[in-house]
């Protein structure tokens, strides 16, 4: 049986952006009463003629016609529900619960003072009005008899006390029985100091997704391949997955030179739409000059992320003296077609059944509360940051991957402890690869210096699982265990070290080793996952 939303009320009282909003949450078809009246009475299609010809079908038919439009009206894959934005008579609403059950047809009356609804008249173009004053509109019979909807509604919605999100979200929340499709939010993480290859890995694995969600800023690149390209602000899977909706979320800093070039070297994102949060912070060149003057001792990228994001706490208040005003994504002009919220853009995609893939930045242990101060970053770099970040809520996620390398990296210089570090000709005397290749492979993507590397830390990826509730763990950089596990395609295909550290390491950390990566790109990965 098809389900029917109904709205009455009188003009002015916000209908159209009341029903807007409603298809813009919940899966609406809208039943289109002009087609109906001008099929039926056959009159021109202008305003006075089809307001006429409804009068008149209600006479006849005492409001029945409008039960008998929505019974010709189909339900399109992926909508639930039929909406008639504007039922003017009580017979209108009780002809559709008698054809439909009185359970299946739910009806929202909205009103407000009648000073309010003639301001808001006055206040409308004057191709809009229904007629040439309020008082003239009023004195249709119909329109002077519309609140006699009221006490028949399902829920009256007074439209002068809340916003129309509020509206709708009183109207509704809890009403309408919505089905709720198989959706969720994996969330991909680095679980050491960085530069683990979730780039790579969240690329291979983005066409699985709807949605691709991207936190943390340029200081961060996310080397890629299929096609091969460093990802500084636009999630990995970007060029992988042209069909997936984009989303730089509100807890990110952007540099619109990166931004930019990012964007014209994905052409397609302007034409099917990006959403870049209208709160994320803008980075100006003074903080990357400030940054370049006083970060030197801890080996930072210098660009400018941590100098924003303190002028995003500091210059709520306007004006700083020491450094530029605040300037966020919505104050960007050229920026203006891809701003949204997309904390609530992201609640409808889940609710539409779409799976959501959130991308972290840098590594957990670069967390500026957890990790070894001051040889952090400026963000929280964890799960619960990136959740933060991306304003999602923690009860929709399904997986939380921890990404790790087998010998995890620190960026060059005086970049803070990370244990007992080992060198390129070691790495590559264990291994059998060559040391050019180690050496050419370990070079910040945005730092340009040569890497640190340790040895595997134990307590470190134990910690990480814990601390990042993961579920699984993707092993990277497998081939510094021994260039034989290159050309393999199965877990028991590498050597015998390999297996046995991934054996210890789901062993210590009490969750599956889902995802090891041996290789560049789709080939170098062996998938083990049970999702």
């Amino acid at each position: 049986m098809k389900q029917i939303i109904v709205l009455s009320g009188s003009i002015a009282v916000g209908k159209t952006a009341f029903s807007d909003e409603l298809m813009r949450r919940y899966p609406c078809e809208k039943v289109s009463t002009r087609k109906y009246i001008l099929k039926v009475k056959q009159v021109p299609n202008e305003r006075k003629p089809l307001q006429d010809a409804g009068a008149e079908l209600d006479r006849e038919t005492g409001g029945a016609w409008v039960a008998e439009a929505a019974s010709q009206a189909s339900i399109p894959p992926g909508k639930k529900y039929l909406l008639i934005d504007s039922a003017r008579i009580p017979g209108q609403v009780e002809f559709l619960r008698e054809r439909f059950g009185r359970e299946n047809v739910h009806h929202i009356h909205l009103t407000a003072p009648q000073d309010i609804l003639e301001a808001r008249f006055n206040a409308r173009p004057a191709h809009l009005r229904e007629a040439a004053s309020y008082s003239e509109a009023k004195t249709d019979q119909t329109e002077a008899e519309v609140e006699l909807l009221a006490s028949i509604a399902d829920v009256v919605v007074a439209t002068e006390k809340s916003d129309v999100k509020s509206c709708v979200t009183y109207a509704l929340s809890g009403r309408l029985s919505i089905d709720n499709p198989l959706s969720y939010v994996d969330l991909f993480v680095g679980g050491q100091w960085g530069s683990e290859g979730k780039g790579n890995i969240c690329a291979l694995l983005a066409k699985e997704y709807d949605v691709l969600v991207r936190v943390g800023g340029p200081n961060a690149g996310h080397k890629v391949q299929d096609p091969e390209y460093t990802y500084r602000q636009l999630p990995s899977g970007t060029g992988s997955n042209q069909n997936a909706e984009i989303f730089i979320a509100a807890g990110s800093t952007i540099s619109l030179t990166q931004l930019f070039k990012e964007l014209d070297a994905h052409p397609w994102l302007k034409e099917k739409g990006m959403v870049i949060d209208a709160q994320a912070m803008i980075i100006e060149s003074d903080d990357i000059r400030l940054e370049e003057k006083v970060l030197g001792g801890i080996s930072s990228t210098k660009q400018g992320v941590g100098v924003a994001a303190a002028r995003k706490i500091m210059g709520r208040d306007g004006d700083l003296e020491w450094l530029p005003k605040v300037r966020l994504a919505r104050d960007i002009p050229e920026l203006r077609e891809y701003i949204g919220e997309v904390r609530d853009k992201i609640e409808l995609a889940l609710s539409a059944g779409k799976k959501v893939m959130l991308e972290g930045t840098q590594g957990t242990d670069l967390s500026i509360h957890h990790g070894s101060y001051p040889y952090v970053t400026s963000r929280e770099t964890s799960a619960a940051g990136c959740l933060s970040d991306a304003g999602i809520p923690y009860t929709r996620l399904r997986k939380v991957v921890v990404v790790a390398r087998t010998y995890p990296i620190r960026v060059g210089g005086t970049s803070g402890p990370m244990g007992v570090e080992v060198s390129f000709p070691e790495i590559a005397r264990r291994s059998g690869l060559p040391l050019e290749r180690i050496s050419k492979t370990e070079i910040g993507s945005v730092s340009g210096t040569t890497r640190r590397m340790a040895e595997f830390d134990w307590e470190q990826i134990r910690r990480s699982t814990y601390w990042n509730g993961a579920t699984d763990i993707a092993l990277t950089f497998v081939d510094y265990l021994g260039t034989d596990n290159e050309e393999a395609e199965a877990f028991d295909q590498l050597n015998s070290i390999s297996q046995n550290f991934i054996k210890d390491i789901e062993r210590v950390c009490g969750i599956p080793v889902s995802l090891v990566s041996k290789g560049w790109g789709r080939a170098g990965l062996i998938d083990q996952r049970n999702w």
